[in-house]
């Protein structure tokens, strides 16, 4: 996709996104995909955008981050050919798994992944629905850094701009196809 393109699909697809104050506390504004996961369009161009960015980058894995991650990462590693690893919420995996606590944008969680999820080397794709502060996919490179991976690259849906997420994750290559301006 072009750049223009994907700026175009981004605004299209943003219109299909619908906003719930104060959920699921006073003062966040949740940002609801259930809007665009129902129009078959704007569910496929989201997933269509996301294999586009990755299909020459021989990708081994792609972790997907509870719960709505996976809506996004389990078509795309299809179409990649990848392995799919789901990154889960505590006490969800029921074999060894690396557990790593993280802070969220209204609170606190901890995040799972199976120990022999990932191996040493194995070039891994992270996908999430949202960034926002960035704790969530740290979280998430701390358990791969635990197997040794190689984090090739983390790719959003939307992005709320201006809460500080993607400088948090500098240090790797971010997408996001629908990019929202956010105050804190």
């Amino acid at each position: 996709m072009s750049e223009g393109t994907i700026k175009k699909t981004g605004m299209e697809l943003e219109k299909l996104i619908r906003n719930i104050p104060d959920f699921p506390e006073k003062g966040i504004q949740f940002k609801d995909i259930t809007t665009l996961l129902k129009s078959g369009r704007g569910f496929r161009d989201s997933i269509e955008w996301m294999v586009s960015l990755y299909e020459d980058k021989n990708i081994d894995k792609v972790i997907a981050v509870e719960s709505r991650g996976f809506i996004f990462g389990a078509p795309v590693a299809l179409r990649l050919g990848a392995g799919f690893v789901p990154v889960r919420k505590k006490n969800k995996l029921p074999a060894d798994k690396y557990t790593v606590k993280y802070e969220l944008e209204y609170g606190c969680d901890e995040l799972q992944m199976h120990k022999d999820a990932v191996a040493q080397g194995e070039k891994v794709l992270i996908i999430d629905d949202l960034l926002a502060t960035g704790g969530t996919t740290l979280a998430a490179i701390e358990l791969l850094n635990k197997c040794e991976a190689e984090v090739e690259s983390i790719c959003f849906l939307i992005e709320l701009l201006g809460l500080g997420g993607r400088e948090k994750l500098k240090s790797h290559r971010v997408d996001s196809l629908i990019k929202i301006e956010c105050k804190e």
